[in-house]
This record gives C-alpha cells, structure tokens and sequence, in this order.
C-alpha cells in the first residue's frame, strides 16, 4: 500500500490542476511528468536576488564591520586548572572521537555494499549488518558524536564564562551515563527492529522509518530530557555571568538563548506518531533535519564561535558581537522559510515552490563572514610562531569556514533550486553536499570546539601541535579527494541520466552499480584511508593527552 499510494500521488493530478499532487516528480516524459514552469522561474529568480543578497552583505562587511585597525590580540595561556565538571566533559569528547571512528567504519561498510552488494570483500555480511543498518548507523553516529561534543563544548564553557556550581562535575558524569544510554538504546533498537525482532512494531524502541530521526520515540523523548538537563547544567555555571552582563543581548545571553533552542526546537520531532500522514511527517521532520540542524544548531555554533574567537583574540568582541546578530537575521531570515526546499514535491502547494527556492538561496550569504574576518587575522597569529597555544584550533575554526563556504554554500546551493532538484533528488548527488557540510562544517566545528576545551584542561607539556597538524591535513585532505574522486563524479553522472531520460534510469541496477560507479566507488579507498588516518591521530592526540594529564604520576 506504501508503494501504491506513492505511485498514486506521483502519476495523479491535482483537482483543477494540471499538475500531479507531487508537481510533476519524479522526472518520467513516458508518463508525462515533465517540469513545470514555475520550477524554472523561480530557480532563475533564486540565483539573481542570491547574487544581489551577496552583494549587499559584501558592501555591508565592508562598510561596517571590516576592522582594518584591528591586530589580534594573542591570548597567552597559563598552565590550565580545570575544574571538575571540565575534567568530567573529556570523557564525553574521548568517546564521541570513538563513536566518530565507528561511524567511519559503517560508512566504509556503506559504500563498500554499492560494488560488492551483500558482501564485504568476498565475505557475505548482510545477514547480520544489512545496508539499512549500516547506513542507520552512519547517520546516527555522525549525528550522537557531534552533538556529544557540542553538550561537553556547552559544559565546559558554563564555568569558563561563570563559575562551577555545586556537584556539577557530580551532574556532568550523572549526564554523560543517560547520554550513553540513549546511544546504547538507539543503536541496538535499529539493529533489533531491521532484524525483524519487533515484528514491524519498532516505532518506539526500535526505527521510526524517517532519515536522521530514526532512532525510536522512547530514545527520541530521553534526548530531549537529556538536552533539558544539559541546559539547566550550563544556566547554573553561567548564571553568574549573566547576572554581571547588563545587556540582555550580549553574547553570553546569546549563549543562554542559543542553548534554549536547542531541546526546544528538537521536540518539533515529536509532532508527528506511527500513524501520521506521510506529507505531515515529512513536514516535521524537515523541521528538525533543516530547521533545528541548519537553523539553531548552526545558530548555537555561530554564537559558541564567536565567543571562542573573542576569546582567544582572534576577532574583536565588537566584531564578534555585530556578526553573531547579523548571522542570526541571516540564517533565520533564510533558513525558517527556506526549509520548504525540502518540500517541492511533498504534496504542498506550487507557491512553497516559490519561497523555498528564493529563502534558500540566501541561506549561502551569512556562512563565512565570521571564518573571513578569522582567516584574515592569520597573518597575524602566525607572528606568534609556531609554539602559539591556539594555532591548531584556529586553524580547525578556519577550515571549518571554508567548507560552510564549499560544502554548505556551494554544494547546497547546488541542489537547491527547484528545477535542479526536481532532476537530482534521490542520486548521488546529495551526498556530495551531506559529507562536505555535515562532517565539513558540523564536524570539523565539533572539533575545533573540543580542542579548545581540552587546550584549557589538558597540561601543557601533554599537547602535540604535530599529531594535530597531521591530523588535520588528513581530514580535511580525505574529504577533499573523496569529494572530487568519488563523489562528485559519480553524482554527476546519475544527474546525468536522470536529466536524459528520466529519475526511474538513474536509479535502476543499470547505472546505479554500472561500472563507472563502481570504479568512483573503488576510487574512494585511498582518500578514505587518509580520512581515517587523520581521525585515528586525532584519537591518539586525546590519549596521549588524557594519559599525561590525568593517568601518568
């Protein structure tokens, strides 16, 4: 029945309308789904007031926030004194960097299955990890180990900006157990409910059957209680600061609010039940997948960035605090309306069309300025030689403005507009944009934001500058090679056919494991060991680090 109403909706047309409830998609001239016309106005419109919009933040920067004047003023780093609840958040950033490797391994195991099928270099592993656990796993993992270092970023910063509370580090270790738990659960439930264990009644401890929200309802409710504890445990530590901060809009408040969003905006995940509407669940859950991730998420890194790189020097506090403001008007101006890029061929109206092709376009404008004014201070902090206590984070914080500016900006830009789309939804094309911005900006974000934590709770003598440097040169030099070898190519090639003859083509056994995608798919082993390399010596930094900090007499 799934399959049939689908297909129904896709080859029916509206009441009174020319245009099928999906408008017209997927692309199939046999049966005459063709675009429609607003699909094309409305992308040309997106492009011509992106490039306006661009123009007018560029003239904007310029005018009033570029600060020619401005040295950045190196922040000296004493031997760190941790408190307790900032030792406990090295355990949480110690297993998320595990929960990071495990999600190479499924992603390799992933990709692995488009040219062995069921198989594992001749071993036949499916009947245990299939590919919709695999690729479940992958998702999940990207998603637990980076908002893991997101909540020990939050809970470090709380004293480093305020005080420590009574028994937070108590509280922190009491989080981090519950934070295990959701991740054990999750995990295991997805394994349990594709086995078959839960006879298709998953919902709640099993798979919810949507992408990035597939983790049951039950663990779905304990992160949100999670996320409420974690925010009560940074109002306690940061308290004090807000109390000595008189403007209700400074960036510490900003902080306040930014983490307030966080569990907040989740819960929109909760809106929707095992028997909804599929259009209403799509609906919500591209609240939380575009709108929570992209939105406040990204809104919470901007306001944690700037802080950070105020902080260390790296950017004034007046620049900081003009481009947190200017980035919030941005990407919620965008963002919120711009979730309806996800919606074209939901079901919902052809003016959503519209909006969602215009709104998220502009989404590409605020991505970089607070990386740019960074970058442009790095003649400065490289003055301070190569023995600067921030060099290797600001180069993380660096990076990550760059792929916000290649992976989300570009590669989302480029399957945003409605008459792109309309061709590539559902290739590999998408995941040209999923690795360069989930782990290229998100990602690298989290780390960057973890070795800034740890810089101030590690010993001094326990840093190495060389494994990070190596570290970083191959993560970031991995997904370079793995974008342009492998995923690009292969991603072009399905747009390809899905524009020639239809989405059904580019799709079917003939192209989807062709011999062209399977040589793109081969071609990814090199740039996925150097990828791995980079993580594992990211690994061993945190070691070493913990061993000579905490372990070594």
């Amino acid at each position: 029945s799934f399959f049939a109403w689908l297909a129904w909706a896709a080859g029916t047309n509206r009441p009174g309308q020319a245009v099928t409830y999906t408008t017209n998609w997927p692309y199939d001239p046999l049966v005459g789904n063709t675009p429609v016309a607003e699909a094309v106005v409305w992308s040309i419109v997106s492009v011509v007031l992106l490039i306006l919009a661009l123009g007018m933040v560029l003239f904007f920067y310029n005018r009033y926030m570029k600060e020619e004047d401005y040295t950045a003023s190196l922040a000296k780093l004493d031997e760190p004194e941790p408190s307790s609840s900032q030792k406990a958040t090295v355990i949480y950033f110690f297993v998320a960097m595990l929960l990071f490797i495990l999600q190479i391994a499924t992603g390799s195991l992933t990709g692995h299955f488009t040219v062995e099928g069921t198989k594992f270099f001749g071993l036949d592993i499916a009947t245990i990890l299939p590919y919709a656990l695999v690729r479940t796993w992958h998702i999940q993992l990207a998603i637990f180990w980076i908002a893991t270092c997101f909540l020990a970023t939050g809970l470090f910063v709380g004293p480093y900006v305020g005080k420590e509370p009574k028994h937070q580090g108590k509280l922190v270790l009491a989080l981090f157990a519950a934070v295990v738990v959701v991740v054990v659960g999750t995990l295991a439930g997805s394994w349990l409910s594709i086995q078959g264990y839960f006879g298709g009644e998953g919902f709640l401890f099993g798979h919810q059957g949507y992408e990035y929200i597939e983790l049951g309802r039950v663990w779905q409710l304990l992160l949100i209680v999670g996320m409420i504890i974690w925010l009560v445990l940074v109002l306690r530590a940061i308290a004090p600061a807000l109390k000595s901060e008189k403007d209700k809009g400074g960036l510490t408040h900003l902080l306040l609010y930014s983490a307030i969003s966080i569990p907040l905006f989740y819960m929109a995940g909760l809106m929707y039940g095992k028997g909804s509407h599929l259009s209403d669940a799509e609906y919500w859950r591209w609240w939380v997948v575009h709108l929570w991730v992209e939105g406040f998420f990204e809104i919470f890194a901007t306001v944690t960035l700037a802080f950070v790189l105020s902080r260390i020097g790296a950017v004034s506090q007046r620049f900081a605090h003009i481009t947190v403001y200017l980035s919030i008007f941005l990407y919620l101006g965008s963002g919120v309306i711009g979730t309806f890029h996800h919606l074209y061929w939901t079901g919902t109206p052809i003016p959503i069309m519209a909006l969602g092709g215009v709104f998220s376009a502009l989404e590409v404008v605020p991505l970089v300025l607070l990386g740019f004014e960074a970058a442009m201070n790095m003649k400065t902090l490289e003055k301070a030689g190569p023995g600067y206590e921030y060099r290797w984070p600001l180069y993380f914080f660096i990076s990550v403005a760059f792929w916000n500016l290649v992976g989300a900006g570009v590669f989302g830009f480029l399957i945003n507009p409605p008459i792109v789309l309309y061709y590539i939804q559902g290739i590999n094309t998408t995941p040209i944009h999923a690795h360069t911005a989930l782990f290229g900006v998100y990602g690298l974000l989290a780390i960057a934001l973890m070795l800034f934590s740890v810089r101030h709770i590690f010993k001094k003598d326990s840093w190495s500058d060389s494994l990070l440097k190596w570290s970083f040169w191959g993560l970031n030099g991995g997904l370079v090679l793995m974008t342009v070898i492998s995923l690009i190519p292969s991603g072009f090639y399905q747009f390809y056919h899905a524009v020639d003859k239809g989405l059904w083509y580019a799709r079917s056994p003939e192209i989807a494991t062709s011999d062209f995608i399977r040589t793109a798919s081969w071609l990814r082993i090199g740039p996925d060991l150097i990828f791995t390399a980079g993580a594992f010596l990211l690994v061993t930094f945190l070691i070493k680090g913990i061993w000579c900090s905490f372990i070594e007499k």
